[in-house]
């Protein structure tokens, strides 16, 4: 899962770097395919349960699953790019929100905060405590920052499956869900609103957006419980 999760921060890096006004998602798409292919990995998401690309692409006001095509980014846009590798059978999974060019002050305090939230999670993923404790985390640090938190969609557990049965609600009551424990591994994604914390999907299918259609940032890592506390399997 190490190996899996490094590819995945190099693919991460990679788009971190073109996402840039004038291209296209699909752009974008094509080259963390490439990139995968040449670490000899598979694409997690393209063809599961039949989604047609390598990465998710998620533009404003939209949250998450966002497909990949034609639409160019803007100066002003901020993107979520999530990404998942296969490496010898086993899954990694991370995701950014990324500002192209000049931002404004709002989305760059919503990007901020969402990478906030995730590393507050992170922090509490450690043996003894429990999978609310990650959520109550995360949850309070948004909140205090005065975003919502997407209650729809939440962190799961990963390994030889990209989603496996744990969940980790990124809201939730400290103290309380199943005990973390070493040798556990999850995505944690925290998804924050600038609105409400409402969601609708469009006409494709699989594009969530906000109901107000205010902005939205999306980060994930995927992260190890070990007796010395938390590891990040999916940074450089």
């Amino acid at each position: 899962m190490r190996q899996a999760g490094r590819i995945v921060a190099r693919v991460l890096e990679a788009l971190r770097e073109r996402a840039h006004a004038g291209i296209t998602t699909a752009e974008l798409d094509a080259l963390a395919a490439k990139i995968i292919k040449q670490e000899n990995a598979i694409p997690s998401f393209k063809g599961y349960r039949g989604y047609p690309a390598a990465i998710c692409s998620s533009v404003n006001e939209e949250i998450v699953h966002g497909i990949p095509g034609p639409r160019r980014l803007q100066e002003g846009d901020i993107v979520s790019i999530d990404v998942g590798a296969i490496y010898k059978g086993y899954h990694g999974d991370a995701a950014i929100t990324v500002g192209i060019g000049q931002i404004s002050e709002e989305a760059q305090r919503l990007i901020e905060a969402t990478a906030g939230a995730l590393a507050e999670g992170i922090a509490q993923a450690r043996p003894g405590n429990r999978i609310g404790d990650i959520s109550h985390a995360i949850q309070e640090y948004a909140e205090s920052r005065g975003f919502a938190v997407v209650r729809e969609y939440m962190g799961h557990g990963i390994g030889r499956q990209m989603h496996e049965p744990l969940q980790v609600p990124n809201f939730g009551a400290a103290g309380h869900g199943p005990p973390l424990k070493p040798g556990l591994t999850f995505a944690l994604e925290p998804m924050l609103n600038v609105g409400s914390w409402r969601t609708q999907v469009l006409a494709d299918g699989w594009t969530v957006v906000t109901e107000d259609r205010k902005l939205s940032a999306h980060f994930e890592h995927t992260v190890a419980v070990t007796e010395n506390g938390p590891e990040i399997l999916t940074a450089l």
